[in-house]
């Protein structure tokens, strides 16, 4: 009798989870399949709007890039079913009631200090949709800027999209002042500016930036 009780608990020490992780896999796996396009086996833009839809959030909402980022997703526009596994798994949700749920816990989750971070550096390398691109252009960065950063700073991104959008002499935004902008977001005393030092190897962009907001609020 003994036997037989220690046998049980065993089987069921080793097949139980196994068989509810086999069965949610199999549920997220299922879901893939409901918006991959069929020649291509991924989720493509197409796939992704009837996702969207089901979700019932618009596909530029930042929980999408939320998303994006929680499978690591290379290619923007496009998930794969590698991709899809990892940030299911990853959200513990394997049908659309649990991961709307999940998304909104997850907007907490990013803006950690640690997780910001690679978040906002991880945004940028998802727009770069092209081989061996390496910028964005003006008027993609501010709708991103607007997006990510916008979580943490509205203030601030509200007056550097206003310059980015004035000044003419940058068309294109690289990593490097990507990522800078985050890191005068954190440092820089905003509005007042005044712990602002060009000597500190800002980018020139910055350098400009702060000229401008000086002679826009004297």
């Amino acid at each position: 009798m003994t036997g037989r009780i220690f046998d049980s608990i065993v089987f069921f020490h080793f097949s139980g989870p196994t068989k509810a992780a086999s069965k949610e896999m199999e549920r997220i796996d299922q879901m893939f399949y409901a918006y991959a396009d069929t020649s291509s086996g991924m989720i493509d833009p197409e796939g992704i709007e009837s996702f969207c839809a089901d979700m019932e959030v618009d596909p530029t909402d930042v929980r999408i890039l939320i998303l994006a980022w929680k499978m690591r997703a290379q290619k923007q526009g496009y998930f794969t079913l590698e991709e899809w596994r990892t940030g299911l798994k990853a959200l513990r949700a394997d049908t659309i009631s649990k991961l709307k749920k999940a998304l909104t816990e997850v907007v907490k989750e990013v803006v950690r200090p640690s997780n910001f971070l690679d978040f906002y550096s991880y945004s940028f390398r998802y727009c770069l949709t092209e081989d061996k691109q390496k910028c964005i252009d003006i008027e993609n960065a501010c709708e991103l800027l607007n997006l990510v950063l916008g979580i943490l700073f509205r203030p601030q991104v509200e007056e550097l999209i206003e310059y980015l959008q004035y000044q003419h002499d940058y068309k294109v935004i690289n990593m490097d002042q990507w990522m800078n902008f985050l890191r005068f977001c954190n440092e820089i005393n905003f509005p007042s500016l005044d712990n602002y030092n060009p000597e500190q190897a800002w980018p020139l962009i910055l350098d400009n930036f702060v000229e401008w907001m000086q002679a826009k609020f004297g």
